[in-house]
């Protein structure tokens, strides 16, 4: 575990350098990859994509073993830090989400995101079952030697059982529950506008993840608001699986094969993503 044990350092740095770590969501070995050699320090996984790649829905439909090698395959495959999104954490109390935890962390990854919205229903865990869990996670972490950096995400913001004008003072009062009970960094899901940002970020004063989504600020403005994780969410994903349907679109309707070749790579490159690296990429690569 010596070698995780360094990356989860490693990773836990990038949250808290001068600028924004950006952190890409891969959903299987070649998109993790790429992600990898277009240099990007660090990866997380994207719960849909990897999971609707397997044939699942967005959620926790997937047996857990399945999910669990599927993160496997993709640590195997890099040599930057992986941080692996476990939805709700495949359990219902800390038990459950602690033996998730140590299987993705014993498969290679150093980080994890963990939601308070129940995958099922929808509706969001009560803050202290929400905290027993980030404790447990933080206390086993720690007996297998290896300081994995949680992301606590809130859906506070989108909770339609809570009032509108209450949402934000929710997700305040979530994260800073879940940054107490040991995440390293905490994710309000569904905040785009700076001045809100702002705000956020002031109220919790630890590193503060937020989702490339239309509307939210560039990375320059970002960064003077005090933003230091921008991740992808599923939007790598959304775009793949737009690409493909204008390429179908462009054969099918207009007999054109212009998008299926332009800026496509070649055998060679994509016979090579599936190659697992023993170290970075160097800048000359």
């Amino acid at each position: 575990m010596s070698g995780l044990a360094e990356k989860a350092e490693a990773f836990r740095q990038l949250h808290h350098g001068n600028g924004i770590l950006v952190l890409p969501n891969a959903w299987d070995v070649p998109s993790a990859r790429t992600f990898e050699d277009a240099g990007f320090p660090a990866v997380a996984t994207s719960s849909a994509g990897l999971l609707v790649s397997h044939g699942y829905p967005d959620g926790e439909g997937m047996p857990r073993r399945e999910f669990v090698r599927a993160i496997g395959r993709i640590a195997s495959a890099i040599a930057v830090p992986l941080s692996a999104d476990l939805v709700a954490g495949f359990g219902r109390g800390p038990r459950g989400v602690v033996a998730t935890v140590r299987a993705v962390i014993e498969a290679g990854a150093v980080g994890i995101n963990l939601e308070d919205k129940e995958p099922v229903r929808g509706s969001l865990f009560p803050v202290p079952a929400q905290v027993r869990k980030i404790r447990a996670i933080r206390e086993a972490a720690t007996s297998l030697g290896v300081p994995i950096v949680i992301n606590g995400r809130t859906d506070a913001l989108r909770a339609e059982s809570i009032d509108a004008t209450k949402r934000f003072d929710e997700a305040i009062r979530r994260a800073t529950a879940y940054r107490d009970a040991g995440a390293d960094c905490v994710y309000p899901m569904g905040l785009t506008d700076g001045p809100s940002i702002e705000r956020f970020v002031r109220a919790l004063q630890c590193p503060v993840n937020v989702m490339v989504r239309a509307g939210l600020p560039p990375l320059s403005e970002l960064a003077r608001l005090g933003v230091k994780r921008v991740s992808f969410g599923p939007g790598a994903s959304y775009a793949t699986m737009g690409l493909l349907r204008r390429i179908s679109e462009d054969v099918l309707k207009r007999g054109s094969f212009a998008s299926l070749l332009d800026g496509a790579i070649s055998f060679d490159e994509l016979n090579r993503l599936a190659v697992p690296r023993t170290a970075p990429p160097s800048p000359s690569d």
